[in-house]
């Protein structure tokens, strides 16, 4: 159980409060809703056929969200580094088995949400309610952005893409994750970064 100076302390304590405006009070509260874990480099938080069970919040550290398919390949949904949420929003909110699985990418410190905090800090504070469904819509935003990219947008788009929205990813994920979130491959990732290293000069 995490103490009240060391969540004060915390990058999940500051998310909130500062775009809710929750008190330390009212995270008191709350505090059986959500759990500090460390997760080690390469575990499994959920597997595919779960039911997705809490929001991850990234205190610290990386997580992915991807499928495989039927040869054991990866195909990354979603890279989450600290100050992010993850989950898979249809299989929480539908009770349905997910079909990804979520990993660290590094040694990490994540707290672990149940469902019930949104509804509960709802209750005690009309900003969070306005923020969870403004985040709602911010989802489904980046989503539809996310298969326009796949579907209408050049890989070097889509580079430029990812740099924009992940700028501290790079050196932290290795070449071949950032092709399979791209949806192209290592070899055409290479070319795409050397035809933007020319551009530069």
């Amino acid at each position: 159980m995490i103490t009240s100076e060391e969540l004060i302390k915390s990058n999940f304590y500051s998310y909130y409060t500062a775009k809710t405006g929750l008190t330390l009070s009212d995270f008191e509260s709350l505090s059986p809703l959500f759990d500090f874990r460390e997760v080690d480099h390469n575990q499994l938080i959920m597997r595919a056929g779960e039911v997705c069970k809490h929001i991850l919040f990234v205190e610290k550290g990386l997580l992915q969200l991807f499928s495989l398919d039927e040869k054991g390949g990866e195909h990354i949904m979603q890279f989450a580094p600290e100050n992010w949420l993850m989950m898979d929003r249809s299989s929480m909110f539908f009770n349905e088995p997910s079909n990804y699985y979520i990993k660290a990418l590094e040694p990490s410190t994540v707290v672990f949400i149940q469902p019930q905090f949104l509804e509960e800090a709802g209750k005690i504070n009309h900003e969070f309610t306005c923020f969870t469904e403004t985040s709602l819509q911010r989802n489904i935003y980046f989503l539809q952005r996310r298969i326009n990219s796949l579907l209408a947008m050049s890989a070097k788009e889509r580079y430029l893409e990812f740099i924009a929205m992940y700028p501290q990813l790079l050196l932290r994920v290795p070449q071949w994750m950032i092709a399979s979130y791209l949806g192209i491959t290592p070899e055409s990732l290479s070319r795409v970064r050397r035809e933007i290293a020319k551009d530069s000069f």
